[in-house]
């Protein structure tokens, strides 16, 4: 590689590796050591094609997918995820929530199949659509539409208290069951 690709691929790392960490550790299902052995073998696979990458960051992104479905295939032992207690400090009811949430994410996200995880990952946090998911992941749209639903719905049975909070940001509507929580004063 020369100086000039170096210094291209350097600015990248510097510029977009946050946010494909993120995307990694969901795909590892939380783990953030998984997520980071991930990037790490996606960027240097970048790295040594890198002169002939048009676009680093999809070519990053599809690494991280097809690793993810490498892992799957070897039918390893999935790891539990060991969360330590929260720290008992002051912090505000706003903040003490999403962190629960996150929390309440992580482990019922950590339960889930890596390729249920995946396909969540890849269709609500990645946002893309279902024909480009599965193109992704090589196999037909139905397939990740079914596993999209079934994942969702063990998603629901793994944390029902998700269910509580309804749509993100939306108003609650009559009718609709957001199954609630009992508030007592």
């Amino acid at each position: 590689m020369d100086a000039e690709a170096q210094e291209s691929f350097r600015e990248f790392v510097a510029n977009r590796s946050s946010a494909l960490l993120k995307t990694a550790v969901l795909l590892s299902g939380g783990d953030r050591h998984a997520g980071e052995d991930l990037l790490q073998n996606a960027l240097i696979k970048a790295a040594g094609r890198w002169h002939r990458i048009d676009a680093p960051e999809a070519y990053v992104r599809q690494v991280l997918y097809r690793q993810q479905i490498g892992r799957w295939r070897l039918k390893r032992r999935g790891r539990e995820l060991s969360v330590a207690e929260p720290p008992d400090v002051g912090a505000d009811e706003e903040a003490s929530a999403a962190a629960e949430l996150r929390l309440l994410m992580r482990g019922a996200l950590a339960r889930l199949t890596a390729r249920q995880r995946t396909v969540l990952v890849l269709r609500y946090f990645e946002d893309l659509p279902e024909a480009e998911v599965a193109r992704i992941l090589g196999c037909s749209v139905g397939t990740v539409r079914s596993t999209a639903h079934r994942s969702l719905a063990r998603l629901r049975t793994l944390a029902p208290e998700l269910r509580a909070l309804g749509p993100a940001g939306a108003e609650r509507r009559p009718g609709r069951d957001y199954s609630p929580v009992e508030v007592r004063s």
